[in-house]
């Protein structure tokens, strides 16, 4: 079971410097919630760039040399064509290849971001979340910045200075939630 700490602020100031120094102070695994995106929010809980882009680069290359390799082996040996007395054999018209090239990377880049950003970096299909048990997380989609603390233990004595330190940094509500982890 885990713990989630939870702190609501009115300001995006003072959730930014809850963040900050809740991250200095390693009490858990931070995440927040807004109604919109915060600038500066990723610097504040010390998050790392996006793999996305590596990944769509990565799937776009292979899906194109996937492509490319298809192409030249279907023309070149499973069904080479004798064209005014000449093979095609390793001297493929690469030209005509473009085309197909191209649309597999893009298919490849496209699939891959669809279907992997959902499995790997959103972790869906996940329908429930347990702070979804507090009713005043409602604000976090109108008009309050939440910050959340995962523990993976359910010692009071270890949330208690973590409620203590949301209170200083100036949270309006302060709550607990338990539920189960990932």
């Amino acid at each position: 079971m885990s713990t989630f700490v939870l702190g609501e602020f009115s300001t995006i100031d003072a959730v930014l410097k809850a963040a900050a120094t809740l991250r200095d102070a390693r009490v858990g695994t931070l995440d927040a919630y807004s109604p919109y995106p915060l600038p500066g929010m990723e610097e504040a809980l010390g998050l790392h760039r996006s793999k996305v882009p590596l990944m769509a680069l990565a799937c776009g290359v292979s899906g194109a040399c996937g492509g490319y390799l298809l192409q030249w082996w279907c023309n070149a040996y499973d069904y080479p064509l004798n064209v005014g007395n000449r093979l095609t054999g390793l001297t493929v018209g690469w030209p005509a290849m473009i085309p197909i090239t191209f649309e597999s990377g893009i298919l490849a880049t496209a699939l891959s971001l669809f279907f992997g950003t959902i499995v790997f970096f959103f972790k869906l299909p996940r329908p429930y979340h347990p702070v979804f048990e507090s009713e005043a997380f409602r604000s976090a989609s109108l008009d309050a910045f939440w910050i959340s603390v995962e523990r993976d233990d359910d010692d009071a004595a270890a949330v208690a200075p973590i409620l203590e330190k949301l209170r200083a940094l100036g949270a309006r509500r302060v709550e607990t939630v338990r539920g189960p982890t990932e």
